[in-house]
């Protein structure tokens, strides 16, 4: 008897071995890297944040965001400063994935922090379901043979 896979069976095994939801609210998802990745997120500022991003105003009145390893303290101006918001999804993302224990975010309702908790979460849940697919196909599954019309 040929053990089909099909998308059904890999979803429900992330949700038996992960409790992993397709699509999550904001909160769920920030708790559930939270907990894979072991960092906090916060607006409150602190001494030691092993991440830093926040707003700054330049000499001439323009704003700038900063997003650099540690409490801000040696910022490279060519690497950690960013005219664009936009910029800083990725900075996050990588901060949220890279061992940084202790995150501070100046403005936690940005859009750029609600991108890159939902890009990371989909990588994360992407990186599970293949984790998943392949124990499967391990175990004899296989995928159905597509017919051609």
């Amino acid at each position: 008897m040929n053990k089909i896979l099909t998308d059904k069976l890999i979803e429900q095994k992330l949700k038996e071995k992960y409790n992993y939801e397709e699509d999550p609210d904001q909160d769920v998802m920030l708790d559930t890297l939270q907990n894979e990745y072991e960092f906090k997120l916060t607006d409150e500022w602190s001494r030691e944040p092993d991440y830093s991003i926040y707003a700054e105003s330049t000499a001439d009145g323009y704003e700038v965001w900063v997003a650099t390893y540690g409490n801000g303290s040696n910022v490279c101006v060519g690497e950690d400063i960013h005219y664009y918001e936009g910029e800083l999804s990725e900075r996050l993302q990588e901060a949220m994935t890279d061992h940084c224990e202790l995150i501070y975010v100046d403005d936690l309702e940005a859009y750029y922090v609600e991108d890159a908790i939902v890009s990371a979460y989909q990588n994360l849940y992407e990186d599970k379901e293949q984790e998943i697919t392949d124990e499967l196909i391990e175990q004899g599954y296989d995928w159905p043979e597509k017919v051609e019309a």
